[in-house]
């Protein structure tokens, strides 16, 4: 097998790079290890930025998105039961996000992957990258039984925190940063309606809760959990009880109950590699960078690396500007690092931290209490929460 790019997962990060590169006429084929009804299970994000929005306009993959997704305007804030509405819209010069989940942002590329009839082969099993710093990269994996490989001029890693792509890079080559957070986020989805027409993000004295939704009819919560709590022990009348604790009783008031659909327990870390390319292997998105989900920022960071791998693919095979490849790590990082800033800083904001003594709670209010009275402060919130502009490529 020959290809003009490998793309090593089928996540959305992996399905979208696929999508543009085929809508450019660059030949890719991608490769994952889990079955398409795995990766297309997983419940993740759902708020996009304006640039990932864009993106998928791009891509030709947008139609559903346009009709079902819910533009916001604004956020909420809570803090010590005050309520403050940050006006996305107004203090951005027009910009808001779209919520829309990530598996229908999943279920709309892998369609249009499948119409386009470019190859994606699932439950690939051994994967192995080989070669990729010198002139003939290729890819082994075994199927069914059979070992396979796929030559190709370059190789996007997009297989995630545990992929193979990362690991293939050698140890004394990478710098790791990490800050791991002593909680975790309980999240649940369930078709109720959304407690408000927007996100509100509450600090509470017994930890944190994030009010999002998926659509008019389905919400997704979450409560901040210590590390050693176990999903099992969460019950779906315990799970509603603690979340209307945490919020304002006019909210709490409001919040319509239901089975859940899905629980899950997610540890928040920080973490950044550098560099984000060896050779001619490039990592793309969690392969190379996790923030908390805080800031909404995971699924976006991820398609702003698509997004100038892409632009810097298509020079390479339009234009033959290889030497556009060597920028990718140091344009990429910029907007990555940015946003890992705004992921702590809010986490840091909003979260409960048992190891902080009256000192650092009266600081972190303090905090909270002048960002709401700073406009300066609300638009460098606003501006990092609907997205910072894509870096130029050259």
């Amino acid at each position: 097998m020959k290809t003009k790019v490998a793309i090593i997962g089928a996540g959305p990060s992996g399905l979208l790079l696929g999508q543009l590169l085929h809508m450019a006429g660059i030949d890719n084929v991608i490769i994952e290890r889990q079955s398409g009804e795995y990766v297309l299970g997983r419940i993740r994000a759902g708020v996009l930025e304006q640039g990932m929005v864009d993106l998928m306009r791009e891509a030709g993959v947008s139609e559903r998105m346009d009709v079902e997704g819910l533009v916001h305007d604004g956020i909420e804030l809570v803090f010590g039961g005050r309520r403050d509405r940050i006006d996305l819209k107004a203090l951005t010069g027009g910009s808001s996000v779209l919520v829309y989940g990530q598996t229908e942002v999943t279920r709309d590329l892998m369609a249009a992957r499948e119409a386009s009839g470019a190859t994606t082969i699932y439950e690939a099993s051994n994967v192995q990258l080989h070669d990729v710093k010198g002139e003939a990269p290729y890819v082994t994996f075994e199927k069914n039984g059979e070992t396979y490989r796929l030559d190709c001029d370059y190789v996007a890693g997009c297989d995630g925190f545990h992929g193979v792509s990362r690991k293939t890079i050698p140890a004394e080559v990478l710098t790791h940063y990490e800050r791991v957070y002593p909680f975790g986020w309980l999240g649940m989805l369930s078709d109720t309606p959304p407690v408000n027409h927007e996100l509100i993000y509450a600090h509470h004295e017994r930890g944190f809760v994030l009010c999002s939704q998926r659509s008019m009819t389905r919400s997704r919560y979450y409560l901040q959990v210590a590390l050693s709590e176990k999903v099992e022990d969460w019950s779906d009348e315990r799970f509603w009880q603690e979340l209307k604790t945490r919020l304002p009783q006019d909210v709490a008031a409001r919040v319509v109950t239901g089975p859940s659909l899905e629980k899950s327990i997610a540890p928040l870390r920080s973490y950044v590699v550098e560099p984000m390319q060896y050779g001619k292997l490039f990592l793309v998105g969690d392969a190379a960078h996790i923030v908390p989900p805080t800031g909404a920022k995971g699924l976006n960071l991820a398609a702003s690396d698509v997004s100038t791998l892409y632009r810097i693919l298509n020079r390479v095979y339009r234009d033959g500007r290889t030497d556009l490849l060597e920028n990718y790590s140091q344009i990429a990082l910029r907007r990555v690092w940015k946003a890992e800033r705004f992921s702590w800083l809010m986490t840091n904001l909003l979260h409960e931290y048992s190891e902080r003594d009256a000192f650092d709670k009266r600081m972190q209010r303090t905090d909270y209490d002048y960002y709401m009275t700073s406009n300066a402060v609300l638009k460098t919130i606003a501006e990092n929460y609907v997205g910072l502009p894509y870096e130029p490529i050259e």
